[in-house]
């Protein structure tokens, strides 16, 4: 597919515009950033992972009735998907208590919360996506109040989902970001799910040894960023385990985030 005019070019992905009206080229991208893009670094590889995880787990939600933005993966790094209107509004959904949280309100990283916290943040790279609440969210008409009852419906119903696939691979969901948007049809908008879900804006642990398998091992400087994120999607079925059982490979040595399909071993 030939390379159409960008868009938009964000600290993880880069939007171009798409093949047919309505619909946007998600390209991933292996550039690394933290704390409010103060700490910058590349992981090799990781926008061929996230492409191939993010579609995994959207796929899956779509299946249980999430709407979302992705239509299909076109190549290793880039996707096609649904052109939406972004709510500005980062959804953050919390398990168990960790980064941010523990600063803020002094719990002991890794407390497993009395159920699932919801938070809201206005983005905004500028200010540092400040916390929010749902006052400020229908003060400012960043989203209506039906909009945020489905987003907080919707959140949930993801988690819930999550949680349980995770687990089934033996990893903790401990928390995540969501971004939802507006896709219009005439007057009418409808809220669906969109930007990416992958170990970016997932913190996702071991279950039995707690070693972090996402983006914090960049942030903590824990070394080990491209061997975490491979594991994730191995454990997923996305890449081939040292049985040479799955379908897909990731071949780093070949291609810096080269995937090719192959058949298990027998």
């Amino acid at each position: 597919m030939s390379r159409r005019r960008q868009i938009y070019e964000g600290k993880a992905k880069i939007l171009y515009e798409g093949p047919e009206p309505g619909t946007i080229i998600q390209y991933f991208k292996d550039d690394a950033t933290a704390f409010n893009a103060q700490k910058k670094g590349t992981i090799n590889g990781k926008g061929v992972i996230n492409n191939r995880i993010s579609e995994f787990v959207f796929t899956r939600l779509a299946q249980i009735g999430i709407p979302t933005h992705f239509l299909r993966r076109l190549n290793m790094r880039e996707q096609l998907v649904r052109q939406v209107e972004i709510i500005p509004i980062e959804v953050v959904v919390r398990n168990v208590a960790a980064g941010s949280l523990s600063k803020r309100l002094g719990i002991e990283e890794g407390e497993q919360l009395p159920h699932t916290l919801i938070e809201y943040c206005y983005k905004d790279d500028a200010l540092g996506d400040p916390l929010v609440g749902e006052e400020h969210i229908a003060c400012f008409g960043w989203a209506s109040n039906e909009e945020m009852q489905d987003i907080a419906s919707m959140a949930i119903r993801i988690n819930d989902f999550l949680v349980g696939m995770f687990a089934a691979i033996n990893i903790r969901l401990v928390d995540f970001k969501l971004e939802f948007g507006r896709m219009w049809d005439g007057d009418y908008a409808r809220v669906i799910l969109a930007d990416e879900i992958s170990p970016d804006g997932c913190r996702l642990w071991d279950m039995n040894t707690g070693e972090k398998l996402d983006k914090d091992r960049f942030r903590r400087d824990l070394g080990g960023e491209e061997e975490a994120y491979q594991e994730v999607a191995r454990r997923l079925g996305l890449l081939q385990n040292d049985d040479g059982s799955a379908g897909e490979v990731f071949d780093m040595s070949a291609h810096r985030g080269k995937l090719r399909n192959t058949k298990p071993k027998k």
